[in-house]
């Protein structure tokens, strides 16, 4: 499952190359605003690819620990036009201010470093033995490389995808990495989808919010084509989740628990 011609659009431009002028038609990715209505209250504003805004902005509650089982779901109403979500629960909350703020399509929400301490306090470390084969990571990752019809026409989305038994069964992508991931997020998590057993496959860079989003899904792997920071590598760590980056047609990285990965 991933995205098709509606996060893209066609535009001329003019390129200068070796001399010669060229008047060209490309595709470029498309973006725009999307705010979520949660239990009445506005609560953030996403700039993201404009497609399945439900799973997007459930996936960004599951992220914000606002929404903890689907059976709190009472309604879920989306005006794509309008790049609206509405969605109301049986719990409501009271939403703090600093939930209230615009997000950048590129670099997340810039959180409080206090929150990340309450996202952190939310997890519960993965205990799961189950093991994957150095073939089968290679495998997500040339997977993910060859379905990023997207990026190889625009150049301008991330990728973010679910892998089981060597293939990806489902896949977005998205001018944000983090959007990218929430929309697997919302999907795993309004079909309760159990992923002890499964690979979350990222074409980005793991920073700590996408390795605390990925501990959300509930994954024992997360497979990388960039690289992780400092502070993904230490939460990955303590949440028991085997981080893998850097991965080649023939290589990876394996920066915590690589117990997980047999020959």
């Amino acid at each position: 499952m991933t995205a098709g011609a509606e996060i893209f659009e066609n535009r001329d431009l003019t390129t200068y190359k070796a001399g010669s002028i060229i008047i060209e038609n490309r595709q470029v990715a498309s973006e725009m605003p999307m705010t979520i209505i949660f239990n009445d209250q506005e609560l953030a504003t996403l700039v993201c690819s404009p497609y399945e805004f439900e799973l997007l902005a459930v996936g960004f509650l599951i992220s914000e620990g606002l929404l903890q089982h689907p059976e709190d779901i009472l309604d879920i109403s989306c005006s794509p036009e309008r790049g609206l979500v509405q969605i109301s629960t049986k719990n409501v909350q009271k939403i703090d201010g600093f939930l209230k703020r615009n997000f950048s399509s590129c670099c997340g929400k810039g959180r409080p470093s206090l929150h990340y301490l309450n996202d952190y306090e939310q997890l519960e470390p993965q205990s799961h033995d189950i093991k994957f084969t150095v073939k089968e990571i290679l495998r997500y990752a040339e997977l993910l490389n060859k379905s990023s019809d997207i990026y190889r026409m625009t150049g301008g989305v991330h990728e973010a995808a679910l892998g089981f038994r060597e293939e990806l069964l489902i896949k977005y992508e998205d001018i944000g990495r983090h959007n990218a991931l929430d929309r697997i997020l919302g999907y795993t998590f309004l079909n309760r989808i159990d992923n002890s057993d499964k690979v979350v496959i990222l074409s980005g860079r793991i920073a700590s919010e996408m390795l605390t989003k990925s501990a959300r899904i509930g994954v024992p792997v997360i497979v990388s084509r960039s690289a992780p920071t400092c502070l993904s590598i230490d939460l990955a760590d303590a949440l028991g989740i085997t981080l893998v980056c850097f991965t080649r047609a023939e290589s990876f990285s394996v920066y915590t628990h690589p117990y997980r990965i047999s020959e």
